[in-house]
């Protein structure tokens, strides 16, 4: 059948030329993009990931039924690649076959098997989709924002390749030309629907059905290509391509046109952080044009489900959308206008504006790739037609839910501290709350203002000597104790530094704190895009940091921190700056001393009050740290009770990137307060289901491992119990409950009938045998060099839960 070849083959080479041109135009615009050396490293390892997450679908099966389902249909993708070599073979041969496998029943089996489940879960991505569309559950639906038509028309297409699949196989079965005699059971058993056509019709209905499969095959091919869809070809290459181990923790160096910039001498020509989407690595170009819109970051973000503008997935869109409609200026040699030459606010008016249906798309303001498209700024507000508004660019906490979500790796935390590194460093437009910041940072040293000589008052009142370093560190000595900004200088997080070092102290640790020479690690600088403010103070730690482990070899320059955020910075920024050293948080230390039988904890009573954990973002997304506390919780004799989003799916707190020092003006709730809420709605169901009530007034402690993370859920708590809510629950960090379990196995140790007791106890212990508040400053000495002790006092142990709690 000459005819069925010559209509196969020219419907092919139309769509190849059309998907071909399409292809090489994403290619082309996604190679303008600034240069990133480092995405071809470790091959070995890139080839492992394709195969787990790409060939595994290790990320989509976090989500167990649509994960369950896109396994099938990415399966279905592969292996019936077997069926379009069968079909285009059958094109010059009606009983072509593969070689060696091609009659093989288990092929048969299996074609027809995946392309079965294919079909049932088309069934569940429909599903999905009408019960979570954004017509019935707005803002709640992930898949609000997304450009769902588009998203439907590929399951009809989907559903088109297997449905004419089966009715070729079928056709080719009764006519006698199917390569399979047994396996290929749906085929076989749908061929049987044709048996009393006679052979010339047979002939016909296989030639239809094989060119409605081709043709069918080759639209969707084009259909994908100028599609959002276009992450079927683009996802390997961007999983291939992800920063290791994943896109949290450090955040990359900035660059300029590939090479790091020198911040003591940057050149005339450096581009400083993302001011136009040109400025984009081809990397960051090709994530825009990876993005599925599956919503799954949406759904996490605690900005979203806290009422901001800010969705990563908008985000993306936007960002994708904007380069997409650019193109024609930025590699087809369109002149862009200059700045200035074009009245924004002119035509953004009602009929033009989120044209989509979704307010927080900035990308919706301008449309088509016109003269307005080309001039228009990355980052700015309706009146100056931004892509992406200023309100949506600070919102973010940095928690890096949406990059722990994403399927595709798509890196959105870096590109959005990448826009604000612009806004900070060269346009000087961010919130007026972080002037104080920059300016306590550059003057002070610390995000407080306070003054360095205060950094041992957390001192006073131990019962023990804290060493401090002299100038040179002893043998014995193991660690540096990184008491951290919050640890010297915030009334609550004084308590679990406290608690540590005692706890060290218990266990006979060997350690010194820096004292008046610590700085702030920088970490709110680099979040909220100051760069430049980060290496001043990350250079000047570095220079102190290596001057104190001098002629100490790796492995034996030991930093232990309480915050989160000083740990990612010392252990997985600095090396950039050349500090190098060996960072664990204090869970993790004192976990080890636990199982070393260095300290030794005794279980809290039977009828314990209930705990849950609130995981820190750069301690669990940012570091992967999640064991550790939860042992060290159940070392102190609680109970643990998970709230239902936790480990990596932790709600934020609502403090990082520099959200702590700037006000919380938008959404329909404040993010600690929705964390909040969550803990306390926990205990309580515990606490109801102990005691056969509605929980209300059941009590217990949210326990946590992070400074930030102690004053946002204190505060949240403290406006719960304002509303009558949480009035029996405390806020304490791991390291108090371990010390007061440790402490109840002293001598002197008293019982009690409240699991949460003990720990009030030791407080109430210490607030009692701490004499009043005097001027006494750091004095003394150890073999680790001086030391600083002094004194304090807290009225009542009532003062002190009050300051947990608020």
């Amino acid at each position: 059948m000459v005819w069925r070849l010559v209509v196969g083959l020219a419907l092919t080479v139309i769509a190849l030329a059309i998907a071909g041109r399409r292809a090489f135009e994403i290619y082309k615009l996604i190679k303008s993009g600034q240069p990133a050396h480092d995405r071809s490293e470790d091959l070995g390892r890139r080839v492992r990931t394709q195969l787990v997450e790409v060939f595994g679908q290790k990320r989509l099966l976090k989500w167990s039924v649509p994960g369950l389902a896109h396994f099938f249909t990415f399966w279905a993708f592969v292996l019936l690649l077997t069926v379009y070599i069968e079909a285009y073979g059958a094109l010059f041969d009606p009983e072509f076959h593969i070689p060696l496998i091609g009659t093989w029943a288990p092929l048969g089996f299996l074609q027809d098997l995946i392309a079965v489940l294919c079909l049932i879960s088309l069934g569940v991505f429909a599903i999905i989709r009408v019960r979570n569309s954004p017509e019935r559950e707005k803002r709640d639906s992930r898949f609000y924002g997304s450009h769902t038509g588009g998203a439907w028309l590929i399951l009809f297409m989907i559903f088109n390749v297997l449905w004419t699949l089966f009715f070729f196989r079928a056709a080719s079965s009764a006519l006698g030309a199917f390569p399979y005699k047994s396996g290929a059971f749906a085929s076989i058993g749908l061929g049987n629907l044709f048996t009393g056509l006679s052979t010339p019709a047979l002939e016909i209905v296989e030639s239809i059905g094989l060119l409605l499969h081709i043709g069918v095959m080759l639209a969707f091919l084009v259909i994908v290509a100028y599609s959002k869809h276009l992450h079927i070809f683009t996802a390997p290459i961007n999983v291939s391509a992800k920063r290791y181990p994943k896109a949290l923790g450090p955040l990359p160096a900035m660059e300029s046109n590939g090479v790091k910039i020198d911040f003591e001498d940057p050149g005339e020509d450096d581009t400083f952080g993302r001011g136009k989407i040109e400025d984009f690595t081809w990397k960051g170009m090709l994530d825009f044009a990876t993005c599925t819109e599956c919503g799954r970051c949406q759904s996490q973000c605690p900005a979203w489900n806290t009422g901001k503008p800010l969705s990563p997935k908008l985000v993306i869109m936007d960002l994708r959308d904007h380069l997409m409609a650019k193109a024609p200026y930025i590699i087809g040699g369109k002149a862009v206008p200059e700045e200035g030459a074009i009245d924004f606010s002119a035509g953004l008016t009602d009929d033009n504006v989120h044209r989509h249906g979704v307010p927080e798309s900035g990308f919706e303001r301008i449309r088509g790739s016109n003269d307005e498209q080309a001039a228009r700024p990355l980052v700015g507000t309706a009146e100056m037609g931004g892509v992406i508004d200023p309100d949506v660019l600070w919102s973010c906490t940095t928690c890096g839910a949406c990059v722990e979500q994403c399927p595709v790796d798509i890196e959105h935390v870096d590109h959005i501290v990448d826009m604000r590194r612009h806004q900070v460093l060269i346009e000087s437009e961010f919130p007026n709350e972080l002037n104080s910041l920059f300016k306590n940072l550059e003057n002070k040293g610390n995000p407080w203002g306070q003054n360095a000589k205060e950094r041992l008052d957390w001192t006073k009142g131990l019962d023990f000597e804290v060493p401090v370093f002299d100038g040179e560190l002893t043998e014995d000595t193991e660690y540096l104790f990184w008491v951290g900004c919050a640890g010297a200088f915030d009334d609550g997080q004084k308590k679990t530094v406290k608690a540590t070092a005692e706890l060290m102290h218990r266990a006979g640790v060997k350690y010194v704190v820096l004292g008046q020479e610590e700085t702030c690690t920088g970490d709110p600088a680099r979040r909220s895009g100051n760069e430049f403010v980060f290496q001043m103070l990350a250079q000047q730690n570095v220079e102190v940091l290596n001057a104190v482990f001098e002629g100490r070899e790796p492995g034996k320059r030991k930093i232990v921190t309480t915050c989160p955020h000083c740990l990612n910075t010392l252990g997985r920024e600095y090396p950039q700056l050349d500090g190098h050293y060996e960072v664990v948080h204090h869970t993790q230390l004192l976990n080890k001393l636990v199982r070393d039988g260095k300290l030794v904890p005794v279980a809290a009573p039977d009828n314990a009050a209930p705990v849950t954990y609130h995981d820190p973002c750069y301690l669990g997304r940012h570091n992967e740290v999640y064991a550790e506390p939860r042992e060290l919780v159940g070392a102190a004799g609680a109970t643990l009770t998970e709230m239902p989003r936790h480990a990596d799916r932790s709600m934020c707190c609502g403090a990082g990137g520099a959200r702590m020092w700037m006000e919380e003006h938008l959404g329909t709730q404040r993010v600690n307060v929705n964390r909040t809420t969550e803990a306390i709605e926990t205990l309580d169901g515990v606490g109801a289901s102990a005691k056969g009530g509605d929980g209300s007034a059941a009590g217990g402690t949210i326990a946590v491992g992070c400074p930030f993370c102690r004053t946002m859920i204190s505060d949240g708590l403290t406006e719960k119990q304002s509303d009558g809510l949480g009035d029996n629950v405390q806020v304490q960090d791991v390291s108090q409950m371990l010390l007061a379990a440790v402490k109840r196995g002293d001598p002197a140790a008293n019982g009690s009938s409240n699991g949460s007791a003990p720990a009030e106890e030791s407080e109430k212990q210490d607030a009692e045998k701490e004499p009043q508040p005097s001027d006494a400053s750091a004095n003394g000495s150890s073999s680790n060099g001086s030391t600083a002790n002094g004194s304090s006092a807290d009225s009542s142990a009532s003062e002190e839960r009050s300051e947990s709690q608020s």
